[in-house]
């Protein structure tokens, strides 16, 4: 006779209640066989990144942290503050100002020009057929830098460029109104061929993240395009598009084969001035230079800590 509260199975029907426990059987894994399964998984994974581990340290880390420890190094090898505190002083100091303010004017400029490039091409303005072709374009003129990128502007609107003899013809002096390949306008107009093109790659997933959502309730609300992008648009991509500017001010901040190309040797570019007192023909300061470029690296890790504060408020509306 069955206890209370028990159900007695029919006859055909399996048995219900608690999992048996005992041994496992035959053929099934044992607890340490799945450990030792899942910890090769685990460096299986961790072998797939230590060659890029491997790279970074090569490339970069080591021959960084030499730079850095040669720029406090004297003639003699000990230790000392001289080489920095040149390189902060008059006459390296303006070569700083100078790389501040190309890097600053060009990563505006190619800013604001890809944003609205890239505006255009996702919403409106360009036909779908031609966004393939603007995509192509931006990521050949994005790599389009150095030697080339310097002969192009040269053969166009240099001195004795085609366009600059075109407009003489035409009563135009086009060398008298702004240098267009020297200077600090010259140059940043030259930078931003390659600067705007990055920008429209890397502000496409950008405005892309907006929801169509979003639009549609403010046009419900009544709100036009311009008070859109004033009020919703702009204020959510912001923190995006000040970081895409940081790092367009790095990669101009960084650039060296075209000023070099364009003004030679008597650039004022901290790139241009490191490159003199590596191999120049008069005066020759390696410690010094460390100094410089450790100057450069300090730069540019605020500018990548900036950025990183940046994406990180960005990415709040993409969650």
């Amino acid at each position: 006779m069955a206890a209370v509260g028990t159900i007695e199975p029919a006859a055909g029907e399996p048995s219900v209640g608690p999992p048996s426990v005992g041994p496992p059987s035959e053929g099934s894994p044992s607890g340490s066989a799945l450990q030792w399964r899942r910890g090769a998984r685990t460096w299986l994974r961790w072998i797939g990144v230590v060659p890029f581990f491997g790279y970074l340290a090569i490339f970069l880390l080591i021959p960084t942290g030499e730079l850095v420890v040669d720029a406090f190094k004297g003639p003699t090898g000990h230790f000392t503050g001289a080489n920095v505190s040149a390189a902060v002083h008059a006459p390296y100091l303006s070569s700083f100002e100078t790389s501040l303010e190309l890097s600053a004017l060009s990563a505006l400029f190619g800013g604001i020009l890809g944003v609205f490039v890239a505006t255009a091409v996702l919403h409106r303005g360009v036909p779908a057929a031609l966004r393939p072709v603007v995509f192509t374009f931006s990521g050949m003129a994005s790599n389009f830098a150095g030697v080339p990128l310097a002969f192009a502007f040269s053969a166009t609107i240099g001195t004795g460029g085609v366009l600059t003899g075109l407009f003489q013809h035409l009563g135009v002096d086009l060398t008298t109104l702004v240098p267009l390949t020297s200077g600090v306008i010259g140059l940043s107009l030259v930078y931003t061929y390659f600067q705007f093109p990055l920008m429209i790659l890397l502000v496409i997933p950008a405005i892309d993240g907006l929801k169509r959502e979003w639009r549609e309730a403010s046009t419900n609300l009544g709100a036009s395009t311009i008070s859109y992008w004033r009020y919703v648009g702009l204020p959510i991509i912001l923190p995006s598009l000040l970081g895409m500017m940081l790092l367009l001010f790095g990669s101009a901040f960084s650039a060296y084969a075209t000023a070099y190309a364009l003004s030679g040797s008597t650039g004022n570019l901290v790139p241009e001035v490191i490159g003199n007192l590596l191999n120049g023909n008069i005066t020759v300061d390696p410690q010094l230079a460390y100094a410089l470029a450790f100057g450069m690296i300090v730069i540019i890790t605020v500018v990548l800590v900036c950025y990183s504060l940046l994406q990180r408020r960005a990415s709040r509306w993409l969650r």
